[in-house]
């Protein structure tokens, strides 16, 4: 693995991978979120699920966290290979006019997302694992019903948070722009069929983070 991880066509290789991992995930999550919209008995029953689940929280939760960390971590380390490799300057290369503000931006966008996550880590995913684990109560009660809701519905009054929320999840539209079809293109997936990719990429970044900033804005507005 080391030596794959080496080459350059295996580290990009690793990039799609783990992004292919993590777009499907913002996909369930994404279906989870939404539910609270309407429904908040079903968020509360799927977020139950999905946060006493023994194959979730052991197997695939370490699996989503290895994800999140790798894609980062490989995102910074093709950054400074790429920057390192370019030997003409970018006023003299014309960068701008071969390759898409996005394309030439990622490592912008992927810092903004991962501060975003550090806050969602700090919003969500450490107080759950202090509920579970520290306080030891793994019911997912609270005064006889679920809490998964209220919790939801809480962190969305301040509107500080919900901008930030929703400024995060413009910049992940913007590097899935690019990065949907980035990731088929690293797997030589794109013969024939890029007009197609990049269609279903424009629409896959803007479905997403417009779902994820619809129910942030529905809770802060009917709070």
């Amino acid at each position: 693995m080391s030596g794959f991880l080496k080459s350059s066509i295996g580290r990009k290789i690793a990039m799609a991978l783990s992004a292919f991992f993590l777009m499907f995930f913002l996909i369930i999550h994404l279906a989870v979120n939404i539910t609270s919209v309407f429904s908040p008995d079903m968020f509360n029953e799927l977020s139950h699920f999905m946060g006493t689940n023994p194959l979730v929280q052991f197997a695939l939760q370490p699996v989503l966290v290895f994800g999140v960390v790798f894609h980062f971590v490989m995102g910074f380390v093709l950054e400074i290979k790429n920057r390192k490799a370019t030997t003409v300057k970018y006023v003299q290369d014309n960068g701008a006019a071969n390759s898409t503000w996005m394309s030439r931006n990622m490592i912008y966008s992927g810092i903004a997302i991962l501060a975003f996550i550090v806050l969602h880590f700090i919003d969500f995913w450490i107080p759950e694992l202090n509920t579970k684990y520290v306080v030891g109560d793994m019911s997912g009660l609270h005064d006889g019903s679920f809490r998964y809701y209220h919790e939801l519905v809480e962190k969305f009054h301040n509107p500080l948070r919900v901008g930030a929320y929703v400024v995060a999840f413009v910049f992940l539209g913007l590097h899935l722009a690019h990065g949907f079809t980035s990731a088929f293109q690293s797997m030589g997936s794109t013969a024939g069929r890029k007009k197609t990719l990049q269609q279903i990429g424009k629409a896959y970044s803007v479905i997403i983070p417009l779902g994820f900033i619809i129910v942030a804005v529905f809770h802060f507005l009917n709070h």
